[in-house]
């Protein structure tokens, strides 16, 4: 299972949004909000209380 590049949940097989960049990096999106939060409005997630990363104390 791939997880979520943003928001760090598992994604099942068959959902979400693979996004490939230039440079060969692959990003996993689990939902448009993390792709908009990524992309559009370049946050960080670990200064968001929804995502796992802030949750692990990373903030």
């Amino acid at each position: 299972m791939v997880k979520c590049n943003f928001c760090g949940t598992e994604l099942e097989k068959g959902t979400g949004k693979m996004f490939i960049e230039l440079d060969g990096r692959i990003l996993y999106f689990c939902s448009n909000k993390c792709e908009k939060n990524t992309f559009k409005l370049k946050r960080n997630p670990r200064h968001l209380k929804w995502t796992k990363s802030y949750q692990k104390g990373g903030a």
